[in-house]
């Protein structure tokens, strides 16, 4: 009888012996591991990716009124948000586009197969136990999307033996409420996590210069449940599932208004209240352990949804534009000795997407392998990987990637890397019906890109830790809306130069960390600047505890910016924002926080339009002011 791989990896894994390294599930509480990189627990120190993680404690630290904020604190990583909470957002890491980045929640892809991008402004930080972020092509190893970079989000989960209720309530400026009850414990084999909340604001205006209509603050409101269970069935053998899901509804401006085709003869732009309703959803259901003392498996059986569906209070009906994601994988790790190491796997995905607007095509699936050797000696480490990916659509693609690290001595080390990335055009980018405007292009092809970069790592002193980037990153085919904005087109060349740096410093009971970014975007065709890419960035975080009580600041620094509307460029101006914050541990059970946002009340926009003789834009949140207060009994 033969057995496929997946069934052969069932069959053998009740023989499984004990594992020698951290598990997935306890290597999501420790900051120095690395999970999203080659898909397996590794040292963050012996990886070849440029990588930040947030822990539950950075989070719970920096307090972020959402993921994006959160990001925006990452070098090399550039967020535009239209229009504070719940609002769509741009996401920029090292130059690239928000579709030519990978999002994973709990090892599964998520995000829409029609507009690109997930929607990680529904994601409540509180359901949120860690997230790393990869910069630079890591396609060899995750496939299509990962151009620009990985984001892997992994949701909360238990805290260990008993049990362990927790509440947290917080309340602040725009009638701002978010709640969150949970539950978590466990005994030495299991361990679950239960939770769910409520997040409500009454919202800004979030656009300038817009149709009366719009002239009205834009509510946003989020409902969460998250729930994680993991078992070990034996010392070799561990089980477990995740699921999140997160709707609610959204207003939304739209500088423009709504287009009437019957408003006089040639049609006519005319008030609009559009709102979307919104469902995002991930599930999980994993097998992991090993087989033997140098082979381990790790099965992964994943579904992801996206669900939006827009309607406007001045017209009857409404839009639908739903994802769906299948994903099937089978990842192992050979530990060869003698510092040698391979991993392999096998990837399969399968994409459909609902639409009002009718689509060519509907469904698509891509199959993949992949193989990656690494070494790591005394003074020199290697890593070759190759990604052979068919899909449905657009055939077969093989990536690569390599890495050579040298440790110049026991504080330096230097890494060179070469990695190759691609993305697939969305259903809305191949086949959006026509609408008066704008129509998809059936004959795109898919994106390429390679990069080169080169990182030094010290820790200068025993208190100074850096890390530097230089990188440059050349794309093929990138996908672009037209001068006329009829359609979109490949772009024959594009490039991105780059350097990045993290300083962090201990100094007189101060924490510091220090982030900068310069990039410069260029489209090698004309030689413009890529548009909404800012050319420098900065974040400062400064935090400091004095017994129970602690207190923090972060400055974030966004230079210029262009923006295109055919021939003509708009400049975006730079912006600052400071961020103040402070918690106080008032008993073993009982903390307070206070965060006061945009202190500098900064009036600024990333995103801008010239329509009729008016700029209009999103505007961003003002100064803001959140008291929080959570409470875990003991038990």
């Amino acid at each position: 009888m033969k057995l496929s791989p997946l069934a052969l990896a069932i069959a053998l894994m009740p023989s499984l012996a004990l594992a020698q390294t951290p598990s997935h599930e306890d290597a999501l509480k420790l900051s120095d591991t690395l999970i999203t990189a080659n898909r397996d627990v590794e040292q963050r120190g012996n990886s070849s990716a440029a990588s930040t993680v947030f822990t539950r404690a950075d989070i719970e630290r920096l307090r972020p009124s959402s993921v994006p904020q959160l990001l925006a604190q990452v070098p090399g990583v550039q967020v535009a948000n239209y229009g504070g909470r719940g609002a769509a957002y741009g996401l920029f890491i090292r130059g690239t586009s928000t579709a030519q980045t990978l999002i994973l929640i709990d090892g599964v892809r998520a995000g829409s197969a029609t507009a690109g991008g997930a929607a990680l402004q529904f994601l409540s930080v509180d359901q949120i136990e860690r997230i790393e972020v990869l910069r630079g092509s890591r396609s060899a190893i995750h496939g299509a999307d990962a151009m620009g970079g990985v984001i892997q989000i992994f949701t909360r989960r238990g805290e260990g033996e008993g049990l362990r209720p927790y509440v947290r309530l917080a309340g602040g400026s725009d009638s701002t409420w978010e709640r969150t009850l949970g539950l978590s414990g466990g005994d030495e084999r299991t361990r679950f996590n239960l939770s769910a909340g409520l997040d409500e604001t009454a919202g800004i205006d979030r656009t300038r210069n817009s149709f009366g209509s719009d002239a009205d603050h834009d509510a946003y409101r989020n409902r969460s449940l998250a729930l994680s269970l993991s078992h070990r069935v034996n010392e070799a053998l561990e089980a477990g599932f995740t699921v999140l899901d997160q709707r609610g509804k959204t207003e939304i401006d739209n500088p423009f208004g709504r287009w009437d085709a019957t408003a006089g003869p040639w049609g006519a732009s005319v008030p609009a209240e559009p709102y979307d309703e919104y469902r995002i959803s991930t599930s999980t259901l994993w097998l992991d352990g090993r087989i033997n003392d140098i082979w381990r498996s790790r099965i992964e059986l994943g579904h992801s949804e996206d669900k939006q569906e827009n309607f406007d209070k001045l017209f009857p009906g409404s839009t639908v534009n739903n994802t769906y994601r299948d994903s099937l994988n089978w990842l192992n790790t050979l530990t060869l000795g003698n510092g040698h190491s391979l991993r392999l796997g096998a990837d399969y995905l399968k994409d459909k997407v609902r639409s009002s607007n009718e689509f060519a095509v509907e469904n698509r699936d891509n199959k993949a392998v992949f193989i990656q050797h690494s070494f790591q000696g005394e003074q020199f480490g290697t890593e070759l990987g190759m990604r052979h990916d068919d899909n449905e659509q657009f055939g077969t693609e093989n990536t690569f990637n390599g890495a050579l690290s040298y440790q110049l001595d026991a504080d330096n080390q230097l890494i060179l890397s070469y990695s190759e990335g691609f993305r697939v055009p969305t259903f809305a980018d191949l086949y959006w019906p026509f609408d008066g405007f704008y129509q998809g292009n059936p004959d795109l092809k898919p994106e390429k890109s390679r990069s080169y970069e080169l990182q030094w790592r010290s820790q200068l002193t025993p208190s100074t830790q850096l890390e530097a980037s230089l990188y440059r990153t050349d794309f093929r085919d990138l996908i672009a809306t037209t001068a006329d904005w009829s359609t979109v087109d490949n772009i024959n060349r594009a490039r991105v130069n780059g350097f990045e740096a993290t300083l962090k410093q201990e100094l007189f009971g101060w924490h510091g960390d220090l982030g900068v970014s310069i990039i410069d975007p260029r489209n090698r065709e004309n030689g413009r600047l890529l548009p909404n890419r800012a050319k420098r960035t900065l974040n400062l975080n400064l935090d400091r505890q004095f017994g129970s009580i602690g207190l923090g600041a972060t400055f974030t620094a966004v230079s210029d910016s262009v923006q295109y509307a055919g021939a003509t460029a708009t400049k975006l101006p730079g912006y600052g924002t400071l961020d103040l914050r402070a918690t106080w541990q008032a008993s073993s059970d009982l903390a307070f926080d206070l965060k006061w946002a945009n202190v500098l009340n900064k009036d600024y926009s990333r995103l801008l339009y010239q329509y009729q003789g008016q700029h209009h834009g999103y505007q961003e949140t003002p100064a803001t002011v959140m008291l929080g207060m959570t409470w875990i009994p003991q038990l």
